[in-house]
């Protein structure tokens, strides 16, 4: 049973505040010593780490999607949320944490995020969390090759893999990894944006469990380690028989090609972009024929039509007009007359798109 109190939402608001500040002025002294301060007041770690940090955290984002942040400040507000984290994981190590069952030895756990994924502040967030909660943890960070991480657990006595990805285009990696290691005999937990709101995806890959958050993830390993079910298929997915991901993941580079000349005649404005607009744009299709590779892997169009549609928000935050983005659509479904699947999840993402408002203004491709 969990000694944890709660703290009052007020005063979470208040931390909350004072870090988001800190990191505005790249201040590390100070974003370390609100979060360090308040823990010496009495906020418990688990509370900073999930009801402050991890807030803090999706602002960033938010406020990088938005346009009032740039990606380098991002990336600095991010490292300096890191370095705070291992600042508050140093102070809180003093072993009083609730242990993961009663009479037990603590329950070994490797955390790691799969491999191409460098958003590692969720795992990280987890893996505290678990240490405070009496595990032992092995946390690998970010970017983690799946021959690497079995090689880890062959050589340790991990009882449960928790893995962690926030980016969809990942999923198709993040399902090797997780036979992988269920064909070791070790269960696999599962957690991240790319895992769908709900999960969704998390069972279609063959995980043994999926939660929300680290709260979540931390109830279900005290309760002990999901059990791999030997008679339930890895992650089938008969549909990839039809061979439309592959062939379109294979053929990425020549379609950001086709695309990105077609745009000069379906939008006449793009054939005036300077280099750098153009080299936007190709990263831009880029992503979108990533995003169509992963919804045709897991065959659901709501994964693509998510991506699209945040797109142009993003677009539209920086006054770009999206007539560019609609073009691209309908010039990747007429290279894909031969595959009905990702013709199909084009055209839900062309409909999701026509209902997004746009912008107020067109202005240059940031």
């Amino acid at each position: 049973m969990s000694t944890r109190t709660t703290t009052p939402t007020a005063g979470l608001a208040a931390v909350r505040r004072q870090l988001w500040a800190a990191l505005e002025a790249r201040d590390e002294p100070a974003a370390t010593a609100t979060v360090l301060g308040a823990h010496d007041a009495g906020v418990p770690a688990e509370d900073l780490l999930l009801d402050v940090i991890g807030p803090v955290q999706a602002g960033i984002g938010a406020a990088w999607a938005a346009g009032r942040i740039g990606v380098a400040q991002e990336h600095a507000a991010t490292a300096v949320q890191d370095r705070v984290v291992a600042a508050l994981a140093h102070r809180a190590a003093d072993g009083t944490g609730p242990r993961p069952g009663t009479g037990e030895a603590p329950r070994r756990v490797t955390v790691a995020c799969v491999d191409g994924e460098w958003h590692a502040l969720p795992a990280r967030l987890l893996a505290e969390v678990l240490r405070g909660r009496g595990f032992l943890v092995d946390y690998l960070g970010a970017h983690v090759p799946t021959p690497h991480l079995i090689a880890h657990l062959h050589q340790t006595g991990t009882d449960v893999v928790a893995l962690s990805s926030s980016l969809p285009v990942l999923l198709p990696t993040a399902h090797a990894a997780v036979t992988a290691v269920r064909a070791i005999g070790l269960p696999v937990l599962v957690g991240g944006a790319a895992f769908g709101p709900d999960g969704r995806y998390a069972r279609l890959l063959g995980a043994d469990g999926w939660a929300p958050d680290a709260r979540a993830a931390a109830r279900l390993l005290a309760a002990g380690p999901p059990r791999p079910d030997a008679a339930r298929p890895a992650g089938d997915l008969p549909h990839l028989a039809d061979q439309e991901y592959t062939l379109v993941t294979r053929a990425r580079t020549q379609l950001v090609r086709q695309v990105l000349q077609g745009l000069a005649g379906a939008v006449p404005a793009t054939v005036s972009y300077t280099d750098r607009q153009r080299e936007r744009t190709a990263e831009d299709i880029a992503h979108i024929v990533d995003f169509l590779g992963a919804s045709l892997y897991v065959d659901d169009a709501e994964l693509f039509t998510g991506f699209v549609t945040w797109t142009a928000g993003i677009l539209r935050a920086r006054g770009v007009p999206g007539d560019a983005l609609v073009a691209a659509l309908d010039l990747l479904a007429d290279a894909q007359h031969d595959f009905p699947r990702a013709r199909a999840h084009l055209a839900a993402g062309r409909r999701a798109l026509l209902r997004v408002p746009a912008p107020p203004a067109p202005g240059p491709h940031a």
